[in-house]
This record gives C-alpha cells, structure tokens and sequence, in this order.
C-alpha cells in the first residue's frame, strides 16, 4: 500500500452524548494527519512556518462515514497524494478500524508564502513533490 500512516485512538472526550466519534473529529484527525505526513517526508510543518514563512491552509475539504468509532477504539488513517499542480495539491485520508474503512475524506490545500503583507500561493518546491511522490509510491514510508 502506498501512502503514510498514522496511529490513533478514540478518547472520551471525541464522543457524543450517542457513544460515537462527533463528526468534527474526523476533520481535526485529517488535519493532524496532513502535519504527520508532512513531517513524515521531511517537511514538517511547524518548521516550514517559523523557517520559511510557510503554511497549508486549507481550501477545500470532505469527509464521508461508513461505520461509527466509539470510545477506546484503535484506527489507522492512511494519507495519500491524489493530485499535485504547481501551488495546490489534495490529499486523501481513508481512517481504517483494523481492515476495515469507517471514513474517507479529503483536503485541498495550497503551499502558501506568508512572507509578505497577504498570504499567497506559490510553487510548491521540487524537491518537495518528489518527496510526496515517493511517499505516494511507497519508497517512503513511517
């Protein structure tokens, strides 16, 4: 399998007053999983900001559920590339309670200068699609 994984848990306080992950949680694990799988390649994102002046920020995102996740339950979230032009790729993160997909959803973002007075898309470097190719390919993988 191609792509990055990262490792999480239901806590308590993801719950609903139903027993069930409250669906902005999945939103905030897709995030967390953005930052994961940039760090994971090299990039990380704090570094980015503080050194370069760079941020992800989000334009567009969804997410669709399969099954529920209640308190204590143990998923896998697998980020993949699906698409990457000069300033803006999408990511895709399919959350696995064991083999099995419960949700799937994604982000567009744009690699973003926030150097100057406005924030503005820029190129994304070289060296960093290449990173998230090989990523994509499965060279790189955490």
């Amino acid at each position: 399998m191609s792509g990055i994984t990262y490792e999480w848990s239901v806590q308590w306080g993801d719950t609903d007053a139903a027993g069930i992950v409250f669906y902005p949680n999945f939103y905030k694990w897709m995030d967390q999983a953005t930052h994961h799988f940039f760090k994971s390649i090299g990039f990380a994102t704090s570094i980015l900001m503080t050194e370069e002046q760079i941020g992800l920020p989000l334009l567009e995102t969804n997410c669709k559920f399969f099954r529920p996740l209640v308190f204590e339950d143990s998923f896998t979230i697998r980020t993949t590339v699906v698409e990457m032009r000069d300033k803006v790729f999408q990511l895709q993160h399919r959350f696995y309670k064991e083999d099995e997909l419960v949700a799937e959803g994604s982000e567009i973002r744009a690699w973003t200068s926030f150097a100057g007075k406005k924030p503005k898309a820029v190129s994304i470097p070289g060296m960093v699609k290449d990173k998230m190719a090989a990523a994509e390919s499965g060279a790189s993988r955490v």
